[in-house]
């Protein structure tokens, strides 16, 4: 637990069994009660955490008046009907959250899981194996997600008296992901979008179009804010945000143009065959059910390749390039 800059207060709640460890939660005070920002993942131990934090800010769970989602993964998003229930505080999104949230609901993580990885071309032990780790769990999640009473659209400010926060709409993680600018005290709540050290998984889906381009057009936005403090959903806050997110530019040019020499280097490759050959922070064989994540960006680099003209897909899912000469991505690229 920390204190912040404009009486805000960052509270670590835990994610078992993750590399990532806890998710940031922030307590934004107002005029009358609190706004929670994410409030992590659903479990005692996390809600124990966030209590603690709460009592650290000198309040209760009955003085949450608000819960704002910046995106609705369930390190975030997990705790909110605990915390609605616990304290009947409106729950704010973007509307392209709550509308992924409620295609999910409906149409159940693990058959949409499973279509995907057929149209990715992931062989069918290894689609099996991954169902298995994913599917159930990703169901129980969506089921029991907490839907949206507020609507935040780029720009509106959060319905909390005595205080300016202002949400900006940052798609890319997510398709509806929101970052939130306090302006009063120069502080930006990144979520997902830029964090201080790690690259956040931008991955496609059926219900994206071009996530990755999106998450570029929004680096772009963000880097607007550099005079703000950066409070991220994950690590440690920073200073930087225009240099953080022109290294995160960087790094996605740099993955495109990996992708395309892999894609020349093995002729007609699969997506699946593609995100096998790249380089990852392990080797591919011991990267687990982090594959899933890995062929989901794989796949969104693909399409933004595509869509500039640098590479095709066929409908059978194989890529290749057809203008082995063609001419730099960077001018090309966001």
């Amino acid at each position: 637990m920390e204190k912040l800059p404009g009486g805000l207060v960052s509270v670590a709640v835990p994610i078992p069994d993750n590399p990532l460890r806890y998710t940031l939660s922030y307590l934004v005070p107002g005029d009358h009660g609190l706004v929670v920002v994410d409030p992590g993942w659903d479990s005692d131990t996390g809600w124990d955490a966030l209590v603690a934090g709460l009592e650290f800010a000198g309040a209760t769970p009955a003085d949450v008046t608000g819960v704002v989602l910046t995106h609705v993964h369930p390190d975030h998003h997990g705790l909110t009907a605990r915390l609605r229930d616990a304290s009947g505080a409106w729950v704010a999104m973007h509307p392209a959250e709550q509308a992924s949230m409620l295609r999910n609901r409906e149409t159940a993580p693990s058959r949409a899981l499973g279509g995907w990885m057929r149209a990715f071309n992931v062989p069918e032990a290894e689609a099996g194996r991954l169902l298995s780790t994913f599917g159930s769990e990703a169901d129980r999640h969506f089921a029991g997600f907490a839907d949206a009473d507020v609507l935040l659209e780029d720009g509106d400010l959060i319905p909390l008296p005595g205080r300016t926060l202002r949400a900006i709409w940052t798609p890319g993680h997510t398709p509806g992901h929101l970052c939130l600018l306090e302006p009063d005290a120069q502080l930006l709540l990144t979520g997902d979008h830029v964090l201080p050290r790690i690259s956040p998984n931008i991955g496609l889906t059926f219900s994206d179009s071009d996530p990755l381009g999106q998450y570029l057009d929004s680096l772009a936005k963000v880097s607007a804010f550099d005079d703000c403090e950066a409070l991220p959903g994950h690590e440690h806050r920073f200073r930087g945000i225009a240099d953080r997110c022109a290294a995160l530019t960087a790094h996605h040019h740099e993955r495109c143009e990996e992708i395309v020499a892999t894609v020349r280097r093995l002729g007609a490759p699969t997506i699946w065959e593609v995100a096998a050959a790249l380089t990852w922070s392990r080797p591919w064989e011991r990267i687990g059910p982090m594959k899933v994540g890995a062929v989901a960006e794989t796949a969104a680099h693909v399409e933004l390749l595509v869509s500039t003209g640098r590479l095709t897909r066929s409908a059978d899912g194989h890529v290749t390039d057809p203008s082995p000469q063609a001419a730099d991505l960077s001018p090309q690229l966001r």
